[in-house]
C-alpha cells in the first residue's frame, strides 16, 4: 500500500515565513509516523514545523526535508540550500531564486 501524500501548505504562507534573504528556519522531527510540513500558529514567530518518517542517520531525515518543502513550495530540491543544522533539529534553508537553480 502506497504512503498517502501529506497535507501541505499554501507556498504563499511558507514563503512569508522566510526573511529578507530567503532563509527558511524550520523545525524538524526525524522519525515520525507520517511526513507532514505544518505552519506555526498565528501570531507565532517559531519556525516552520516538518515531520518526516526518514531516520537522521547519513543525512536521509535531511533530504527527506528538503523534499517535502521543495514539493510544498512547488519548487525543485535544488532550489533550497541546507545552511545550518546539518546534524540538529533546528534548521535553516535558503530559498533560491529559480534562476540560480542547479
Amino acid at each position: 500500500m502506497a504512503r498517502p501524500k501529506p497535507a501541505l501548505p499554501e507556498a504563499s504562507a511558507i514563503m512569508a515565513l522566510a526573511d529578507a534573504e530567503g532563509r527558511l528556519a524550520i523545525r524538524v522531527t526525524p522519525n515520525a509516523s507520517a511526513d507532514a510540513v505544518i505552519l506555526p500558529a498565528p501570531g507565532d514567530t517559531q519556525a516552520l514545523i516538518v515531520r518526516t518518517t526518514a531516520a537522521p542517520e547519513d543525512g536521509k531525515a535531511n533530504l527527506a526535508v528538503l523534499r517535502l518543502v521543495a514539493g510544498a513550495l512547488g519548487r525543485p530540491v535544488s532550489a533550497l540550500e541546507l545552511v545550518r543544522g546539518a546534524t540538529g533539529r533546528n534548521k535553516l534553508i535558503r530559498i533560491l531564486p529559480l534562476t540560480v537553480c542547479r
